[in-house]
């Protein structure tokens, strides 16, 4: 066999540590929070006017089914975001994060405009219910890039000790979206008639999605590359390394990674189907199932979302300190025992009660909200990372996306308004298995990648940390050569040719 040679690294330095600009990562991170929210907005607008889009787009169907047929508008364009989540994700992983971003924000901001503009069902027939579709799908392939590449950019900038604390403010940038647009529902629903609204108010909030889209493609057009992408570019000049193909990389991740798939999965599935359940559905719940006036349901809704804006940037702070994997343990068991006990309470027909019901479920989701965006990121090497997420994260969350479909569906056909708990409940038992399989990522660098620091004075905290690491790895492979030459020799006493 012949020989390799390989090229001895240089001892990692003081100075190979990067120390990351304190105002490129707040424009980078307001920059992705703000295209998420705008993504958030989309939703909180479209979930809060189901019951209007379903009687303007599905005139001709019973109020029940009407709702179903809405969220289910809703939910068939996430079957086309894995698509979109595999070609940003292969460019994102090739040209950069920025660029890749700023080309799904341009579709998706004018897909959610164009809602606006469709003719109504009495206007033009069927064909209104099918442009809608078209737009939904197009919005579909848009978002397939645009959450997980805020969070790679995000993570990627983030140095160790705070990602947490940063890659919180990505879905609280999400709350800040839904809010938004769920409190301008609600405002155009307390400052027009009844009739205007239906006939042309509707169509303001997403009128408004176009000019945001617009600041939001400033934004990250004028924030440079991050330090880990841009170190991986270099790297891959001055060694004369080809771009990574499709085919190769959706290899290296099935082939390499599938463990971290499936945690990946879990997370994704326990945090969304959670989070589009409470937003999506409990509206709808709250006026079509228990008959609350949609003002009242819209704001429980919304007064629950301020208090999940306050306990995020907590949530993801703590996960610094005592790691991400407890946030996931509680919040699992929380909506496992919890859930049923909650609906009890949202079923009661008192406000406070309600209230307190909405208001349990959130907390536990915050759990999950506050730091799946530092975890995911941390999962995969910066080679692939953009494609494994964005292929991951789009086709797991096909499953969040049907859920107000599917828990809309249930508890007609079954009559039983405490479907969405058990649904919860079930969600809460792949979040115990997921968090206990999980590794802690807290304080750690990203996969394959040196660790980065705020400053000069905890990048030698962290080398210090990082040599701390080798040692105990390189002790952890001494202990394993020896025990395999010791059950060498066992086996070669046993031979009598051998020696």
């Amino acid at each position: 066999m012949a020989k390799v040679n390989k090229i001895k690294k240089k001892p990692l330095d003081i100075t190979d540590i990067p120390i990351i600009d304190d105002n490129q990562l707040k424009k980078a991170t307001w920059a992705s929070a703000f295209s998420n929210a705008i993504e958030w907005y989309d939703f909180g607008v479209y979930s809060f006017l189901a019951y209007i889009i379903g009687q303007i787009f599905f005139p001709h169907i019973s109020p029940s089914v009407q709702i179903i047929a809405a969220l289910s508008t809703f939910s068939i364009p996430f079957f086309i975001r894995p698509l979109g989540g595999i070609i940003f994700g292969l460019i994102g992983d090739n040209i950069g994060r920025q660029k890749v971003l700023s080309i799904s924000l341009v579709i998706m901001s004018l897909s959610t405009f164009c809602i606006g503009l469709i003719p109504t069902y009495e206007t033009i027939g069927v064909t209104s219910p099918v442009l809608l579709l078209i737009v939904k799908l197009a919005q579909g392939f848009s978002i397939g890039g645009e959450y997980s590449g805020s969070a790679t950019v995000v993570a990627e900038y983030s140095p160790d000790r705070k990602r947490g604390f940063i890659g919180g403010w990505l879905d609280f940038g999400s709350m800040v979206g839904f809010i938004l647009g769920a409190g301008l529902v609600v405002f155009l629903s307390m400052l027009l008639s009844q009739s205007a609204l239906y006939n042309w108010g509707w169509r303001i909030p997403f009128l408004i999605a176009l000019p945001l889209g617009i600041i939001s493609f400033i934004l990250h057009h004028i924030s440079e590359e991050t330090p880990t992408f841009q170190q991986h570019l270099d790297a891959r000049q001055s060694e004369n390394i080809a771009e990574t193909s499709s085919t190769t990389a959706l290899k290296q991740i099935i082939s390499q990674y599938w463990r971290h798939i499936l945690i990946c999965a879990g997370l994704i599935i326990v945090t969304n189907v959670s989070f589009y359940l409470l937003l999506t559905y409990m509206p709808s719940y709250l006026a079509h199932n228990l008959n609350y006036d949609t003002e009242h349901g819209l704001l429980i809704i919304i007064a629950i979302m301020v208090g999940m804006l306050i306990i995020q940037p907590i949530v993801g702070l703590l996960s610094d300190k005592i790691g991400r994997k407890p946030f996931i343990l509680i919040g699992s068991i929380g909506l496992l025992l919890l859930s049923y006990p909650a609906f009890v309470l949202i079923n009661s027909q008192h406000i406070p009660l309600v209230f307190l019901g909405v208001f349990i479920l959130a907390l536990f989701i915050n759990c999950f909200t506050g730091i799946i965006t530092s975890i995911l990121p941390a999962m995969f090497p910066t080679n692939i990372r953009y494609s494994a997420i964005a292929s991951i994260f789009n086709i797991v969350i096909i499953v969040a996306g049907l859920t107000p479909t599917l828990v809309a569906w249930l508890v007609e056909a079954t009559g039983n308004l405490f479907m969405p708990a058990y649904y919860l409940m079930m969600i809460g038992f792949i979040g115990v298995i997921t968090g206990l399989a999980m590794h802690e990522t807290a304080k750690k660098p990203l996969h394959n990648t040196t660790p980065t620091a705020a400053n000069r004075h905890e990048a030698k905290a962290l080398l210090s940390e990082h040599f701390d690491s080798i040692e105990g790895e390189v002790e952890d492979i001494d202990q394993q050569i020896e025990e395999l030459q010791n059950k060498r020799q066992e086996l070669v006493d046993q031979h009598p040719k051998l020696d």
